[in-house]
This record gives structure tokens, C-alpha cells and sequence, in this order.
């Protein structure tokens, strides 16, 4: 098994507190279907600095990241499939970005 990590691009901030708890109920019920597999679950993310030879950049980029989660899988097409559960793929508010974790 090896470890995946899912970077989420996209999505919004809720703009109620009552969308937010809506949210949040997709968001936990997609990690309680993945179960195991979840070694942490990320949280989202601030806006990001780039930094290259160039100098830093403080818009996050062309594909800004908005969060992360690390889970374990038995090849990237099983990681794959999982990542197609996400809220925001089924919503159409973003993307995941799937690679797996290498062991130094």
C-alpha cells in the first residue's frame, strides 16, 4: 500500500454558517466511506506564496492549492477512484490532484 496525497484545487469559502455545516456534512461523510484508507484527513488551506529563481509571487500561482489529504491505496488508479468521491469534483467546484507519496 502506498500513501497518496490529494491536492484540492478550487472550491469557495460558505458564505452562511448553514452552508458551511452543509459542507462540512459532505466532506465528513466522504471520509467516513473511505474509512482506513484516510491516514490524515488535511485541512484547507490559506492563500499560498510561489517561490522560484524568479522571485516570489504572492497570488498562489495559476492553480492556487485550497487544502490536502494524505490517504493509502493500492496504486493510483485505486487513489483515483477514491479522489472522485470528493465534494468538490462531484460539485463541479474544483479539482483533486492525485501523486503519491515517495519514501526517502
Amino acid at each position: 500500500m502506498t500513501d497518496f496525497i490529494f491536492a484540492y484545487h478550487g472550491g469557495k469559502m460558505p458564505e452562511t454558517p448553514e452552508e458551511g455545516a452543509k459542507e462540512m456534512a459532505k466532506w465528513q461523510a466522504w471520509f467516513e466511506n473511505l474509512g482506513d484508507a484516510v491516514v490524515n484527513p488535511g485541512n484547507p488551506v490559506g492563500m499560498s506564496k510561489t517561490v522560484s529563481a524568479a522571485g516570489v509571487a504572492d497570488d498562489g500561482g495559476a492553480n492556487p492549492l485550497s487544502g490536502f489529504t494524505i490517504v493509502r491505496a493500492k496504486d493510483i488508479d485505486a487513489a483515483v477512484a477514491m479522489a472522485k468521491g470528493c465534494p468538490m469534483v462531484s460539485s463541479g467546484n474544483g479539482s483533486v490532484e492525485v501523486a503519491p507519496v515517495v519514501e526517502m
